[in-house]
């Protein structure tokens, strides 16, 4: 070939690649209706297939945020709570509202498009998946209702008769238990890769709950392509970490919350909850792989690549419920493609992406013993050396909350903690109290991470939130520790529990609850609820910072006590903003450098869930679903009737004057 000959062809080759890269950013900018480029669009739970709760739009930024405005607002058109994460294609956006019915909405206005209504009951809370066929003549909205996977018209809000049997399929079908008899549909959508959506489950918490099992169905026809045993079967690795046909009668172990995928490698990254029963395990002896763990599969075919177990056994309900993160950092001088994991237990667990090694040294460590019959606490439990905790790990008398007016409630809640065995955040469970901190409800949750992941910058929002919890033959779970609802009386503390004739068979149940004061706050010394931002090229901490407020303390004086039971998740943007909502009606910017507060507004209802960040027509907006109960306290206690008040909420969209857009 002469020397023009290969110029020619050269810039031939060129030109095709031209044509290529400009027909797949004309197709990505068509499905976001705004700038091209990764993390330009929200057309996926969280902002994407990786969960980064990321935006790398830049219209609003640090200094224009001041002069964010409201821009629409769509009713929720009911009552019921709300913290649903909207995602947007083609200029419409998808929300939760109405009686459960899925709305369409044009993204720039708030107006309504259509309706597609709820026939069964309970629909995914959370967010829903969007699916479109490489030539886009096929939508799809996938999500589930009533434990069945759906799928309806992403154009038209019409169902897809052709998916499943009659638009549906059954997902308790084909895990070896009686369909009548179990709950698997999580409120988390689960992600879609490529033509898969890929679902985890949400079992129930008790002796006879459903297996975990992870499965992958095709989004055309609704076919099962493969499926993933969180609790082996025989012939299966980690078959021997549970008792003999384990899987036959013992459930959880299950992903719940969200994962995560890089499209890249293929690779679907799932954190999987607790075995259950959560706190008696002496019919589920051993390690039992994969409750606990950071999963990482072939997305293509459910093989497992590499897994970690945060926690051995679990008998303290320490579900991973956050998305893992995916990001790239700089470390010991190499760049390397990272998973961090943030936990109920304050821990954030660092992964290479591709080979499951810590960056970082996780250390085993000798944990205290069980008192209980026939159970066997794992010895040792996985420690990182780094990076720091972002919450609390212990709770004494010396954490008491000083805002306990009453003396009389002091000295008796000083009296528990005194007689509760309280030997650090894997004590296991007895028929005497033991304190649990974080606290099965504490720690990070679900939505509560957001990263840069350019930058290797990752921010959790965590409670620390002490629980102490109680065993008894049969007994029965309370919600609350003193103030609320006093536990069950027990043998005492001293005494022997009682000796069952099998322990493997008997199936103690926890008297657990939060320990709370009779206001209903947490009984621990604030900060309540924090932001912490850390730096994963170096580990270290960069900023922690209380968020959230309590109105009646604020009124007093106290505004750093962060907020209460909160079901929020931050975003972050190359604006260089956090974006976060919270339970006492406040939406706040704040600066990813320091944390501070760059802007606020108040909002008609409580804020859960997620925010959403995307581009229309030029103009940037960020919508949040305000339709919480805006309670600080602990809504789900008995005695706290304004946490049953009906909720006035709304999708409210916030956006910079039209002017400063132009």
């Amino acid at each position: 070939m002469n020397l023009r000959a290969t110029f020619l062809w050269f810039v031939l080759v060129m030109a095709c690649g031209a044509v290529v890269a400009r027909r797949g950013a004309d197709a990505q900018a068509v499905r976001g209706a705004g700038p091209t480029g990764p993390h330009t669009t929200w057309s996926d739970y969280g902002g994407g297939a990786d969960a980064s709760q990321y935006s790398a739009l830049t219209q609003i930024n640090r200094t224009n945020v001041s002069t964010l405005r409201v821009a629409w607002t769509y009713p929720t058109g009911d009552a019921a709570n709300y913290l649903f994460n909207p995602i947007v294609v083609d200029e419409v956006m998808y929300v939760l509202a109405r009686n459960n019915a899925i709305v369409a909405l044009d993204a720039a206005t708030g107006k309504e498009l259509w309706v597609h209504e709820n026939q069964r009951g309970r629909i995914t809370t959370r967010g829903m998946n969007y699916w479109e066929s490489k030539d886009r003549s096929e939508r799809r909205l996938l999500y589930s209702n009533e434990n069945r996977l759906q799928a309806i018209d992403a154009r038209t809000g019409a169902p897809i008769t052709s998916f499943g049997v009659n638009g549906s399929v059954d997902l308790r079908e084909g895990l070896g238990r009686e369909p009548a008899d179990i709950s698997v549909q999580s409120s988390t959508p689960g992600r879609v890769f490529e033509d898969l959506v890929i679902l985890g489950s949400a079992t129930n918490q008790d002796y006879d709950s459903a297996p975990g099992d992870v499965r992958a169905f095709d989004v055309r026809a609704g076919r099962l392509i493969w499926t993933f045993h969180t609790v082996p079967h025989a012939g299966e690795f980690g078959y021997d970490t549970w008792p003999k046909d384990a899987w036959k009668t013992i459930g959880g172990a299950n992903a719940w919350a969200e994962m995560s995928i890089d499209e890249k490698r293929g690779i679907v990254y799932i954190p999987t909850a607790s075995p259950k029963y959560n706190f008696y395990g002496a019919n589920r002896t051993g390690a039992n792989l994969f409750g606990d763990c950071l999963l990482a599969l072939d997305a293509s075919t459910g093989k497992r690549l590499w897994h970690f177990q945060m926690v051995h056994h679990d008998i303290w309900d320490y579900d991973n419920a956050t998305a893992p993160k995916l990001l790239t950092v700089r470390h010991e001088g190499k760049t390397i493609d990272i998973v961090a994991q943030a936990g109920k237990t304050g821990f954030l667990y660092v992964f290479d992406r591709a080979t499951g090694e810590p960056l970082w040294p996780i250390e085993e460590r000798a944990v205290p013993r069980s008192e209980m019959p026939g159970e066997e606490a794992w010895p040792t439990q996985p420690f990182p050396l780094a990076p720091k905790p972002f919450a609390r790990q212990s709770f004494t008398e010396k954490d008491l909350s000083p805002f306990i007016d009453d003396p009389a409630e002091r000295a008796r809640l000083l009296e528990d903690i005194r007689g509760a065995r309280n030997e650090g955040m894997f004590t296991p469970p007895g028929i005497r109290p033991t304190i649990e901190m974080p606290g099965n409800n504490g720690g990070s949750n679900f939505g509560g991470a957001a990263v840069d992941p350019e930058h290797g910058t990752l921010f959790v929002v965590s409670k620390d939130f002490p629980s102490m919890l109680k065993l008894e033959l049969g007994g029965a779970n309370s919600a609350a520790w003193r103030g609320v609802a006093p536990m069950p009386d027990t043998p005492s503390a001293t005494g022997a529990p009682p000796a069952p004739s099998d322990p493997v068979t008997a199936r103690y149940k926890s008297g657990f609850g939060f320990i709370i004061t009779s206001s209903g706050l947490s009984a621990i010394a604030p900060p309540w609820t924090t932001l912490t931002a850390y730096d994963l090229n170096t580990g270290g901490i960069k900023w922690q910072e209380p968020l959230g407020q309590i109105p009646e303390l604020v009124s007093k004086g106290f505004k750093e006590t962060g907020g209460h039971m909160p079901k929020v998740g931050p975003v972050v943007t190359a604006g260089g903003l956090i974006f976060t909502g919270t339970r006492d009606r406040i939406i706040r910017a704040l600066d990813v450098d320091t944390g501070r507060v760059l802007w606020q507004a108040e909002v008609d209802a409580g804020v859960e869930g997620i925010p959403a960040v995307f581009q229309v027509k030029g103009r940037q907006y960020l919508v949040y679903c305000a339709a919480a109960r805006a309670t600080t306290h602990t809504h789900s206690l008995p005695g706290h009737p304004a946490s049953t008040a009906p909720v006035a909420g709304a999708y409210v969209a916030f956006a910079l004057p039209d002017n400063a857009t132009r």
